[in-house]
Order: structure tokens, then sequence, then C-alpha cells
């Protein structure tokens, strides 16, 4: 297969529009950066030409204030130009009226070596989305597409490393739909158990940094499930909840770069000296319906 040069792996630092100076790591953070490696990605995000917090089905949404959806839309066209500029490949899916939360694309499904584990909400609010994602899916070729018949938000509380996928439970995903995707997928599933209500799906509480490291917030995790993450990831970076409250969790990393939510300063700071380079963006609106960088982006895995 021919690889375009816009998907070409890179190690180029981020945009100086999103990061201001790169900080210039020095000693043992200087040779990590050498070796973390972007590779590019594929992803399927939804503009939020119907964005609104028009009732609430978690912390984060008042529908009293609302949100400012011209506000939403160009921090969410700041976030795609931001992907684009790193080198990945962003697809689109058409945004449905009378759906405000489908701009959430990580939630419509899981897609691991080209098989799609579609989305079942808890919500009856974001139900259609599910046949939503699935029909975009069947329109552009996939074929390996299990109709899912436990509840399960997609990415929202399914994470994909190089050899398990991290499952969250206990606020939306069932535990019988971990066992589901990973018979569909074949690649093994952890289930870890969310206690924070903040915290409603793994993604606001864990981000894979490549495929065999993580960042998170113990204080989202049942004692069990903290436990299992020390055990498997040793050398995780831990946040704090200053900045797991501001969403810095729910980011995106290539490898090297992390697409991050600006307010968590302490998380950006850790991760610049693990030698990862932050492309800090401010979808503050977004955040009013507790979606940050990744719940807006579904990463599509041939």
């Amino acid at each position: 297969m021919t690889v375009s040069p816009a998907m070409e792996p890179t190690t180029s630092t981020s945009p100086s529009s999103q990061t201001g100076s790169p900080a210039v790591a020095t000693g043992p953070d200087a040779t990590a950066a050498r070796e973390r490696v972007a590779l590019p990605r594929r992803f399927l995000m939804c503009r939020p030409e119907h964005f609104a917090v028009t009732y609430a089905i978690n912390p984060w949404m008042d529908p009293v204030a609302g949100a400012d959806r011209d506000l939403a839309l160009a921090q969410w066209e700041a976030l795609r130009a931001a992907y684009l500029s790193l080198g990945h490949r962003v697809e689109l899916i058409e945004p449905i009226e009378g759906l405000p939360d489908m701009v959430f694309a990580a939630n419509g499904a899981l897609v691991v070596g080209g098989r799609v584990y579609g989305a079942r909400f808890h919500h009856p609010e974001r139900r259609a989305e599910g046949p939503a994602y699935a029909e975009w899916f069947r329109r552009n070729g996939f074929t390996e597409i299990l109709e899912p018949a436990h509840v399960n938000e997609g990415e929202g509380d399914f994470l994909t490393l190089e050899e398990v996928i991290l499952a969250g439970t206990g606020f939306r995903t069932e535990i019988a739909a971990h066992q589901e995707a990973q018979e569909h997928l074949g690649r093994p599933v952890v289930t870890l158990r969310l206690v924070d209500p903040r915290f409603y799906h793994l993604d606001t509480a864990l981000f894979p940094l490549g495929g065999h490291n993580v960042a998170y917030y113990p204080g989202a995790f049942s004692p069990g499930s903290r436990a299992v993450l020390e055990r498997l990831f040793p050398d995780a970076v831990l946040a704090d909840e200053a900045d797991a409250a501001v969403l810095g969790l729910n980011a995106v990393c290539d490898g090297r770069h992390v697409v991050i939510n600006a307010e968590a300063a302490g998380l950006i700071g850790a991760l610049r000296r693990r030698g990862y380079e932050p492309v800090p963006v401010d979808l503050s609106e977004l955040r009013k319906a507790g979606g940050g960088p990744k719940c807006c982006t579904l990463e599509i895995r041939m």
C-alpha cells in the first residue's frame, strides 16, 4: 500500500499556534523525547451543528445555563485543524438534528482491526446515535459490524492499547459488554470500575500514551481497579484532581503529541517532562456537556 506524505509518521513539533514555544527537554527527558514517535491516525468526527445542552445526563450538564453553539463550532474546528496539522486523517459523519451530543463521536463505536463493535447508549436521549454511527461504517465499506446486545458507549468506555483493551463500567457500560467486545474483536479486555460520577466514562479519567502506557487519575477508580492499573502500568503518568476536573485526561495521544485541554497545566507539564509534546486546545464550550478532545474523536483502527 502506498502511504501519502500526509500520513507518514512524523516527529515534528506541535504547531506554534497551539503550544507556543516548545519546551526543550534535557538529560533523561531529552532522550525520552527523541524516542517518542508520532504515528498517523485515522479519526472520525462530527461537526457540532446541532450542539446544545438541553438535558442533563451527567454532572457537567446544566440545561439552564445552556451552551453557545457558535463558540462550540469554532472550538471544534480548531481541534480538527490541530489533527490535520499533525498529519492525521479526519473523516466526517453528518450530524443529525435532534441529537445534540452526536459531536461526541468517540461514543459511537469501537473499531479494532477493521472490526466494528457498535454502541448501545444508556440514556434514551442518545440511543439514536448508535444506529447512525453503525450506518456510517456500513456505507464506508466495513462489513464486520456487531450490533451489541448490551449497553456500551464505544470508546467512551473502551480504550485500546497494543495488547489489551481497557474497559470502564460503573455508570454507563455494562460488564457484559466487555465480554461481548472481547469475543467480537479478539483482543483481551480488562475491566476497570469507575466510582466518581464526574468521570462517568473511562475516557474522562484515563488515556493511552502510545500502545503500552497510560495517564490516569487514581481517584476516579475503585481500590481494586487502582491496584490493577498500578500492576499493569507501573510507569503511568498520574494526574491530580485539579487536572482531572477540567477533563485533562480526555486527551488523544499519537505516540508523541498529546492533544489536551489547555487548562490541565499540571498534566501538560508532567507530559513534557516525560518527552511528550502537548498540543493544548480550548474546548471549554463542549465541556459544558462533559466532552473534551477524546470525546470528539473516534479512532478507526484497521
